[in-house]
């Protein structure tokens, strides 16, 4: 027997398949996609046919099985069938949907008044997700696929994320996070006119080292302790009722709003974004110099040690760059933080450029539409940006390496507060 048909593992069967199909319609002069094309013959007959078990599962007896429907339907039977053209994954397909005399079946597969199968959507909400306008969608629709989409219809499904994005926005929240990082990025957003706004995003690392987006909020540019109140009284009502580091890029007003909602939280500075500031200020040729220096600073053993490290360096650059020197110096408090913890707790603080990952694929989304006209509008990108990361869990971004470690010296840091709330 041809291995091709046996060998049903890793694909060979559908490889055999999907040849066969190639073979015919080069035999017989066909386009594999198209309005005539192949696939659309073969995803009609696929469609009709699971129309046909809808509607035998719905009677109780299969098509052309007259006795059985003599004993099972009574006065209802099959009566003809409606031809209606869907939209599908490779196209406008016509079908021909089975009817009932007594007018009771209901089709899943193609939902009475539904002009989508089931699939259509998600790859318009991919699409919407990778940063494409509904005009933009739709001119790949047409192109790809032969379907004439309306703008109303793109942006009716798009919609339909609103609600997703609501229930997203108010879950409830684990009651401990070891890590709570806050990030920001920047879009356009046309309200009258267009100007940049900050989106803030929140990722928190639990207690078993998965690392969840929390929320998503847009400022109005006037952030202060008052906006950070209501942002983080947001996330312990929803219910984190501890954290025991909140990670920032010391944003007006966040150190004292975290005092208020998490009195024992420290707060750290984001040692990436402490880089990123001092090589703002400095030419190009000396940020490898400069880089290094400052990772001598930032992995000291000690506070001492770091103090010590840092007077090298401000004795070396300060002249030429001062801005830099006056930049560490303004967040020395909150940047010694982290050199009280261990090593394995100052790997999982430092990485919070695992966000950045995330963040490149929000700003590749957001260039590519230019400006959002509503927050709203911006919000769902962003969101979907999100979800599309991991379908089987939309808001996780990763796990963190090494956390078993880690988990140790949290706990012996900050004792009950973690295990009180560690699985067993």
């Amino acid at each position: 027997m041809n291995d091709n048909v046996t060998r049903t593992a890793g694909g060979g069967l559908d490889v055999r398949i999907a040849q066969e199909l190639v073979e015919q319609a080069r035999s017989e002069g066909l386009s594999l996609t198209g309005a005539d094309g192949l696939l659309t013959a073969v995803t009609r007959r696929v469609i009709e046919a699971a129309l046909e078990a809808e509607m035998t599962e719905h009677l109780g007896y299969a098509k052309g099985d007259r006795a059985a429907a003599a004993e099972t339907a009574g006065d209802n039977h099959r009566n003809g069938t409606s031809r209606k053209r869907v939209h599908t994954d490779i196209g406008q397909v016509t079908v021909d949907v089975p009817r009932d005399r007594a007018g009771q079946f209901e089709p899943r597969i193609v939902p009475k008044h539904a002009r989508r199968v089931a699939g259509f959507d998600e790859a318009v909400v991919s699409l919407y997700a990778k940063g494409l306008t509904t005009g933009e969608i739709r001119a790949h629709l047409a192109e790809i696929y032969g379907a004439d989409i309306s703008r109303e219809t793109i942006s009716k499904i798009t919609d339909a994320v609103a609600g997703e994005l609501a229930e997203w926005q108010s879950r409830p929240l684990d009651r401990v996070y070891a890590v709570v990082m806050i990030d920001c990025i920047w879009v356009k957003i046309r309200d009258g006119q267009v100007a940049s706004r900050p989106v803030y995003v929140a990722v928190g690392i639990g207690l078993d080292g998965a690392r969840d987006v929390l929320g998503l909020w847009v400022g109005d540019g006037g952030e202060g302790a008052k906006h950070w109140m209501a942002v983080l009284a947001e996330l312990r009502n929803r219910g984190v009722e501890d954290v025991c580091i909140v990670c920032c890029d010391g944003l007006k007003g966040l150190p004292e709003s975290i005092a208020e909602i998490w009195p024992q939280a420290d707060v750290q500075l984001c040692v990436v974004h402490l880089v990123r500031a001092s090589l703002k200020y400095a030419g190009k040729q000396h940020w490898g110099p400069i880089s290094k220096q400052l990772r001598q600073v930032y992995t000291a053993p000690t506070v001492d040690a770091a103090e010590a490290r840092f007077a090298e360096f401000a004795a070396e650059w300060g002249d030429r760059y001062p801005m830099i020197v006056k930049t560490w110096r303004g967040s020395w408090e909150h940047f010694t933080t982290f050199l009280q913890f261990p090593p394995e707790i100052r790997r999982v603080v430092y990485t919070t450029n695992m966000i950045e990952s995330l963040n490149a694929r929000f700003r590749q989304a957001v260039r590519r539409r230019g400006h959002f006209p509503t927050d709203q509008a911006a919000l769902k990108v962003l969101y979907l940006v999100i979800r599309d990361r991991r379908k089987n869990r939309p808001n996780v971004v990763g796990h963190t390496p090494g956390w078993k470690r880690a988990l140790q010296q949290f706990a012996l840091i900050y004792g009950d507060r973690i295990t009180d709330h560690t699985e067993k």
